[in-house]
């Protein structure tokens, strides 16, 4: 099974999650109302997957490990997009980021681009799991295997900006991710998000 990071994991059992920490209460708490994960920015290892876990505050997030034999349905960040859940969730006049995706989509159709959503707007739509907040952001991933124009960079992050909420978008290079909108705003270094860690980079492109 081909895994990519942000990509959303429907779980077989609590107990499969591998730690060398000991597992918080709340992990166990939230798997068992909603037992969905996000795999993580790491190195895979021989079939077991780096994981992270949220709970219901910010602050709640965990990261662990799991067999690949304990996944039991894989969503990814593109699939939500082509799903458009959003459109008949019981929530979609409450979410505001859930009441602008059709223009968002509409508008990101103008691109050649693979793109998802991730965050708690994507982890609502993958588990059906009432995560988001009227105001949360709208977190999307967008696959970007060639480098993309400074120019178009910053005019996609302008566009957001004139949305009614805030937007996060990370382009995920072959090496690693770059927040767009620290690329649209820097010709020189930028941080670039590699599973061996955070780096300063000229080029997001480059290994």
């Amino acid at each position: 099974m081909e895994l990519l990071v942000h990509d959303l994991l429907q779980i077989r059992h609590i107990e499969g999650i591998i730690s060398n920490e000991k597992v918080p209460q709340w992990v166990r708490e939230s798997l068992f109302h909603s037992p969905w994960v996000v795999v993580r920015r790491a190195p895979l290892q021989d079939g077991i997957i780096p994981i992270g876990v949220r709970g219901e505050h910010r602050n709640q997030r965990f990261g662990a490990y799991l067999p690949s034999s304990e996944v039991v349905m894989k969503v990814t960040p593109e699939q939500l997009v082509s799903q458009a859940g959003w459109r008949t969730s019981a929530r979609l006049h409450t979410i505001r980021a859930f009441q602008i995706l059709d223009i968002v989509s509409s508008y990101y159709g103008r691109y050649d681009w693979s793109w998802g959503l991730t965050g708690s707007i994507g982890f609502e739509l993958a588990s059906s799991t009432p995560t988001a907040r009227p105001d949360s952001d709208l977190d999307i991933v967008i696959r970007m295997p060639q480098p993309l124009a400074r120019e178009t960079a910053r005019t996609l992050h302008d566009w957001h900006t004139q949305l009614p909420i805030r937007v996060d978008a990370q382009l995920e290079t072959p090496f690693g991710a770059v927040a767009l909108a620290e690329y649209a705003r820097h010709e020189k270094q930028v941080l670039l998000r590699t599973s061996s860690g955070p780096k300063l980079v000229n080029n997001p492109w480059s290994p």
